[in-house]
């Protein structure tokens, strides 16, 4: 077989894989958090909470959903998108019940005393309130204990809410 041949595809293929991780890395980079901001919910750069998905349906039987642009609502300075109109309405009625716990910031972190972002697929709701974490690792280690991490972030949340992520 001729090696000159295969040079090419190699480099061909090595350069076509490249490419493809940093497309795959721009979308994330852009839904990145902000850890030099000191606000108490966790937006991307675009101020957009959950990285763009519904809150709304963490609470129904089909688990979260990527919302989208064209519903939306503000509350406590972050924008929400929603699946629909009506999903963004059950929201403004209530936003208390569907907002996530700590601003949308990792519990598992929050009880560590730290402001981490999340994996809007790492996520639990208990008592009726929503909870996430930074990913399903760390999950695993806050299901051992819900209450008494609840109860740790609950505590420590007030002392970290006004905080830099990137201090703590």
């Amino acid at each position: 077989m001729n090696t000159s041949l295969r040079m090419p595809r190699r480099g061909l293929l090595a350069a076509l894989a490249i490419a493809a991780s940093v497309v795959v890395t721009i979308p994330s980079t852009a839904l990145a958090y902000d850890e030099t901001s000191a606000s108490a919910i966790n937006v991307d750069t675009r101020g957009v909470a959950l990285k763009g998905y519904d809150p709304v349906t963490y609470f129904g039987s089909g688990g979260p959903q990527q919302g989208k642009e064209q519903f939306t609502a503000q509350h406590d300075g972050a924008t929400y998108h929603f699946i629909s109109a009506a999903s963004r309405d059950a929201f403004l009625a209530n936003p208390g019940k569907y907002a996530p716990a700590f601003g949308g910031f990792c519990a598992m972190g929050v009880a560590l005393e730290k402001k981490l972002d999340v994996d809007p697929q790492a996520w639990k709701v208990v008592d009726g309130k929503l909870y996430l974490n930074v990913n399903k690792d760390v999950q695993k280690r806050w299901l051992d204990n819900v209450p008494g991490n609840i109860s740790q972030a609950n505590s420590n949340w007030p002392k970290l809410k006004d905080k830099v992520p990137k201090t703590l």
